[in-house]
């Protein structure tokens, strides 16, 4: 019977496992941790979670730089492009060590699978068993070594595709620098031909100011020695009988000009009387707004105007287009803004025969009216006392005074704390002079406030009543309403 002795189990040993080459340089001074899971797997110790790789680092630093992006200057970012730069060409350099020390792993790795299937020939029983343990262990760690080597690929190209972005980007900062920098010069050099504008803008100022204020000195001093000699020629007693001469002659101009306008209308009169001889009826009164007009007979042959239809009109003095005034129709017809312009007309109808009567020339403006008017429209609310006469188309018997409101939005009537109407500026108010009612009609306007609801009111003076209606109708007109009368159209700028 054949012993073995311990001896010589461990001589065979060491004879059947050969010498490792001296030419495999390790990657590290100690063997990978490895632990046997199950069915036999070989599991790789997992690294301490503290420990951050070179490519999470990298990583890391890379998103704090977008993000800081933002606040840094130009400057500095290029800077920090060049730092991630050195950082990428380290990872770089410490991914090319890697695949080396790989490379001598499967070196090391297919000499130690050699050596286990040599040794795997030599020994029999248990000693083989552990011997084919081995060898599937180094094969599961070659496996593993590959897949360590494809992760490795790439994070080799995701590596290299870092370093390109950020030596992109560090190129791309540096031309921004140069684009700033050179944008920076030539602001300055805009701003340096600017302030030399300036400057010379300025001497050239003060150059002229100084050569006119000479000029005006001297024509100052011209002009009081003007006047110096113009006072030792005149006494101051000469001068104020002038300026009262002055004075008396333009009030006398004034005058003439008056009595000539009247001169004129009534030669105007005389001539159409002479060229119609036979003239029943006739105009009488001012041709002016604050007055009235009333057709007079002027014949015995003349029929009595109850007996005839009476038609006003208005006749535009450029155009002459024809206007009907619809409800004046009575023998007396007060003129109110509207008319102010414009040529009035009568229109007699007698036993079949149509008399026309027309003013001398376009109704005359009242003077001071429209300077009074805009110093009333700069209040919110202009009051005014009047007396209801009519209403809603029915006499009124009272005479109590009732304050008529007229402000920016609507107009109101009231009688002391109580109102009678109030409405805002509409397409269904109207607003006019009376047309018709006797001598009184220069001083009563209608108004209807809404459909149904009409007043006629009367107030203290003739100025009073048109610059009520001037002023309603300017309001409405800022409201984008036209305030008339019934029919009317509202003359171009009235």
């Amino acid at each position: 019977m054949t012993r073995f002795s311990r001896d010589f189990g461990d001589t065979m040993q060491k004879e059947a496992v050969p010498a490792v080459s001296a030419d495999v340089i390790f990657a590290s001074s100690r063997f990978p941790n490895y632990k046997i899971g199950s069915n036999n797997q070989i599991m790789e110790a997992k690294d301490d979670p503290r420990v951050l790789s070179m490519k999470e680092v990298v990583a890391r630093e890379t998103a704090q730089l977008l993000e800081q992006q933002k606040r840094l200057s130009v400057r500095d970012l290029a800077s920090k492009f060049e730092k991630g730069l050195a950082a990428a060409a380290k990872l770089s350099e410490e991914a090319r060590l890697r695949e080396a020390a790989s490379l001598e792993k499967h070196v090391l790795l297919k000499k130690l699978r050699d050596a286990l299937e040599a040794l795997k020939g030599r020994v029999a029983g248990r000693n083989k068993d552990d011997v084919e343990e081995a060898i599937a262990m180094v094969e599961a760690l070659a496996v593993q070594l590959t897949q360590r080597e494809g992760e490795l690929i790439l994070e080799k190209a995701e590596v290299k595709k870092l370093a390109n972005f950020l030596k992109q980007a560090s190129e791309d900062a540096k031309k921004l620098v140069d684009e700033e920098r050179a944008f920076a010069r030539a602001e300055i050099d805009a701003a340096r031909a600017a302030v030399q504008r300036v400057e010379d803008a300025l001497q050239e100022h003060e150059r002229m100011s100084r050569a006119s204020g000479n000029q005006d000195l001297e024509e100052l001093m011209k002009e009081v020695q003007e006047a110096r000699r113009i006072k030792m020629l005149h006494q101051p007693s000469k001068v104020m009988d002038m300026e009262h001469e002055l004075r008396a002659l333009r009030k006398q101009l004034t005058e003439k000009s008056m009595q000539y306008i009247q001169l004129h209308k009534k030669l105007t009169s005389s001539k159409r009387g002479m060229e119609n001889t036979s003239q029943l009826y006739e105009l009488d009164g001012t041709e002016a707004l604050g007055s009235y007009l009333r057709i007079d007979p002027c014949s015995d042959n003349a029929p009595e105007l109850s007996k005839c239809s009476i038609q006003w009109y208005r006749i535009s003095s450029e155009g002459g287009k024809k206007e009907p005034i619809s409800g004046a129709t009575k023998l007396i017809y007060a003129p109110e803004p509207f008319d102010v312009g414009r040529i009035l007309q009568a229109d007699i109808i007698a036993e079949g025969q149509t008399i026309t009567l027309t003013t001398t020339s376009p109704i005359d403006p009242a003077a001071g009216l429209g300077s009074y008017v805009e110093a009333l429209v700069r209040k919110h609310d202009v009051e005014f006392n009047v007396v209801i006469t009519q209403m809603n188309g029915a006499n009124h018997q009272s005479e109590s005074i009732h304050v008529f409101h007229i402000g920016k939005m609507r107009i109101k009537l009231c009688k002391a704390k109580t109102t009678i109407a109030k409405e805002y500026y509409s397409t269904s108010m109207q607003l006019c002079g009376v047309r018709g009612g006797g001598n009184a009609a220069a001083q009563a306007l209608f108004w209807q406030a809404k459909k149904g609801q009409s007043f006629v009111l009367a107030f203290e003076s003739e100025r009073e009543r048109n610059a009520a209606i001037m002023l309603a109708r300017r309001f409405a007109f800022d409201c984008n309403i036209m305030l008339a009368g019934p029919d009317d159209r509202a003359p171009l700028g009235s």
